[in-house]
């Protein structure tokens, strides 16, 4: 599978923290995403049309994101996911602690 040229900014930063040995790429729900190399779980990924960056969080601090008016809830197919949020490219200066956060989170659980 071939990531999208139009993901530039998410696959930048993902370049970075698979570098860093954090994070490898995998699938999850058929497109791109960043495992955990700490146990393998799901850390994040882009949406494909929208190109938001997609991360695993605390249900807390997803909710903050999303008071924040940084996030808003992840729900492909009408499924809210209440540990993700989906965060625009408008807050990309925001996304390099979000996937660190997400990192820790997942290598916690």
């Amino acid at each position: 599978m071939e990531r999208n040229p139009d993901h530039r900014a998410f696959w930048a930063l993902a370049d970075d923290f698979i570098a860093e040995g954090a994070v490898e790429e995998g699938t999850m729900m058929g497109h791109h995403c960043l495992r955990s190399t700490r146990g393998g779980g799901f850390v994040a990924t882009v949406e494909r049309s929208s190109g938001h960056l997609v991360v695993k969080l605390p249900r807390i601090r997803v909710g903050e994101l999303i008071d924040a008016g940084i996030g808003a809830p992840f729900a492909p197919a009408g499924k809210v996911f209440r540990e993700w949020v989906a965060v625009s490219t408008e807050y990309v200066s925001q996304w390099e602690s979000l996937v660190g956060e997400s990192i820790e989170f997942v290598s916690k659980v």
